[in-house]
């Protein structure tokens, strides 16, 4: 009775299985709806889009599916520094990176740098949309915005990284909560501390929390099988979030070298940096990772370094160039990948499961 969960029951689904929501224009309809589809919860990250932009993006997954689904936002949207990032610190950095501009023959950008899409503005589009589901990292939004969901009828998961923050996104009235250890790819979505110091393994995490909060447990991080679907159940979760795994499928939106990337041998190999957005983050090992490792403090903050070193072509990893400067995010997980196609995957794990 696997798919009896807490979480399955709250959200009325066949499976206690969430695809992770990849930010950084990584993120599909045709996965969202295809997970959904399938009896599990379809993501899509929200982060990079203005209000008119999800919207639309809603309205393209509401035409593929009639099922529940979930948009994902980033409550804290900009490093509390990066309002006193000056010209001065701008040149800094682009001193750095200076190198790696001059070598792939391209223009560093100027400052100012541009904006980027406002959690104030992007939360009147989930108003708007009213998808099944809106979950979020980088905090907790305020009583006020939890408060309309629950009078829309909108279901709420938050992302903990360490059991305090599973504790106050439990108190705050959230309705489930993600334990995501450090294991996965992406962002390390810490709020209550550092990233830094708030490094627990998934399966550390998991039993915490589940120990601790009485709301659904959405278990995430180095889950790419049945194997860890298990575990992580076992260890108490209500669900699992999986994310390299079905960013690696072609239904998502990673590029061709990203999605083979995660196939490779250099996938065994990850690391944290803050080197591609300026906030600690999980993915492949290359040259920029490595050469820059010993300067993660003179980075801009995000989410300005994510704006000079997309023009140095290496963010985000949708384009085909220089992939020793590219983000190519990926779990510590990402070596015992099998399937390309999602519906496969969904498909394995559920074999495995039931037999």
């Amino acid at each position: 009775m696997w798919t009896k969960t807490k979480f399955t029951k709250l959200l009325e689904i066949d499976l206690p299985i969430v695809q992770g929501p990849f930010g950084g224009k990584l993120s599909s309809e045709d996965l969202t709806a295809l997970v959904s589809n399938k009896g599990g919860l379809g993501s899509y990250g929200g982060q990079p889009y203005g209000a008119a932009e999800l919207i639309s993006i809603s309205r393209g997954i509401r035409k593929l599916t009639s099922k529940p689904f979930n948009i994902n936002l980033w409550v804290n949207d900009q490093d509390a520094t990066a309002g006193d990032f000056d010209e001065r610190d701008f040149q800094q950095v682009i001193k750095l990176l200076e190198p790696y501009f001059e070598e792939v023959g391209a223009e560093p950008p100027t400052f100012p740098l541009p904006g980027s899409p406002k959690f104030a503005e992007q939360i009147e589009a989930i108003f708007e949309i009213k998808p099944a589901v809106f979950s979020f990292v980088y905090g907790i939004p305020s009583e006020t915005i939890l408060e309309k969901c629950r009078r829309l009828g909108i279901i709420t998961i938050g992302t903990a990284t360490t059991l305090d923050e599973a504790i106050a996104i439990e108190h705050a009235g959230v309705d489930a909560v993600v334990a995501t250890g450090f294991d996965a790819g992406g962002h390390r979505v810490s709020f209550l501390d550092k990233p830094e110091e708030s490094l627990i393994g998934t399966f550390s995490l998991i039993p915490q929390v589940a120990d601790t909060v009485r709301i659904p447990v959405i278990g995430a991080g180095g889950i790419a099988d049945a194997r860890g679907v298990k575990a992580a159940m076992a260890l108490g979760a209500d669900a699992v979030q999986i994310g390299t795994a079905f960013l690696a499928t072609r239904q998502s939106g990673a590029s061709k070298i990203h999605r083979e990337k995660l196939f490779s041998k250099e996938a065994r190999y990850t690391t944290l940096t803050k080197v591609f957005t300026g906030r600690l983050s999980r993915g492949v090992k290359n040259r920029l990772t490595e050469e820059l490792k010993e300067f993660q403090n003179s980075f801009a903050p995000y989410p300005l370094q994510g704006k000079i070193v997309g023009k140095l072509g290496a963010y985000p990893a949708n384009s085909e160039s220089n992939p020793e400067l590219k983000s190519f995010w990926a779990g510590q997980a990402a070596s015992i990948l099998q399937y390309h196609d999602a519906e496969k995957l969904i498909a394995a794990i559920i074999a495995e499961m039931e037999r």
